[in-house]
């Protein structure tokens, strides 16, 4: 299962707001399905990953 819980803590750590990621381009309909733990392209994984400047592990996990 996808988990998008080190997301949120990450953007915590480095103080960055969803209102920060709507501006760099990233979609409410994205956020909603982050929140829900749905699937996101990898282009979407890449462009938070440099709007936030962390790596993927730090958006998301792989839990069974």
């Amino acid at each position: 299962m996808i988990d998008y819980s080190p997301l949120w803590e990450t953007m915590q750590k480095r103080g960055v707001t969803q209102y920060q990621l709507l501006k760099s381009g990233i979609d409410n309909k994205t956020l909603d399905s982050l929140k829900k733990n749905k699937n996101i392209t990898m282009l979407t994984l890449e462009k938070l990953c440099d709007i936030i400047g962390c790596s993927p592990n730090e958006v998301v996990q792989f839990k069974k």
